[in-house]
C-alpha cells in the first residue's frame, strides 16, 4: 500500500540523501588563504573571484546516488513488511558506514583544521536526517503488521 505513511518517511529519507548534492558539508574553511567548499561531488575553491571546481569525489556520488535510491527501492516492497523491516535494518548500516566515509573524507581533505559552528553546512545533518525518517518508517511498518495481524486474528 502506497498510501501508508511509511511511504511518505520513506521518501523523504531518499529526499534527505538526494539532498547532499544540493547543500554543502562545510563551507568558507581557509585552506592556503583561500576559502574552499566541501560537498558530496567535491572540493569547490574560490578562484579569481569564481567558485570553481577543484576536486571530484566519483566514489562518494556514486555512493550518495546508490544509498539515496535505497529508500526509494523499500517503498515498493510493501507486500512483504518484513523484508522492508530487515531492508531498512540495512539501509541504516549502510548510511552510517556512508557517513564515516564521508567524515573521513572530510578530514583528509582539512586536515589538522578545526571547523566551527558556522562553518558547518546543511549537509553535514542530512544524512541523520535521513536515518530519522528511516527509523519512523520502520516503527510505521511495524505498527502496520500489528494492525494486519490483529485483523487476521478476528477472521
Amino acid at each position: 500500500m502506497l498510501q501508508r505513511i511509511q511511504s511518505i518517511y520513506l521518501l523523504l529519507a531518499s529526499l534527505a540523501l538526494f539532498a547532499l548534492f544540493l547543500f554543502p558539508l562545510v563551507h568558507n574553511i581557509y585552506t592556503g588563504g583561500k576559502p574552499i567548499t566541501l560537498m558530496v561531488t567535491g572540493v569547490y575553491q574560490d578562484v579569481n573571484g569564481q567558485n570553481t571546481h577543484t576536486e571530484f569525489f566519483a566514489g562518494l556520488t556514486i555512493a550518495t546516488a546508490l544509498i539515496g535510491l535505497i529508500p526509494l527501492v523499500i517503498i515498493f516492497l510493501y507486500k512483504n513488511r518484513k523484508q522492508q523491516v530487515a531492508l531498512c535494518y540495512s539501509a541504516l548500516l549502510v548510511i552510517v558506514g556512508y557517513s564515516f566515509w564521508l567524515s573521513q573524507a572530510a578530514k583528509k581533505i582539512m586536515g589538522s583544521i578545526q571547523i566551527d559552528t558556522h562553518n558547518w553546512g546543511i549537509g553535514l545533518f542530512l544524512s541523520s536526517l535521513s536515518m530519522l525518517f528511516i527509523l519512523l518508517g520502520i516503527r510505521a511498518i511495524k505498527a502496520d503488521e500489528k494492525l494486519v495481524k490483529s485483523a487476521d486474528r478476528l477472521r
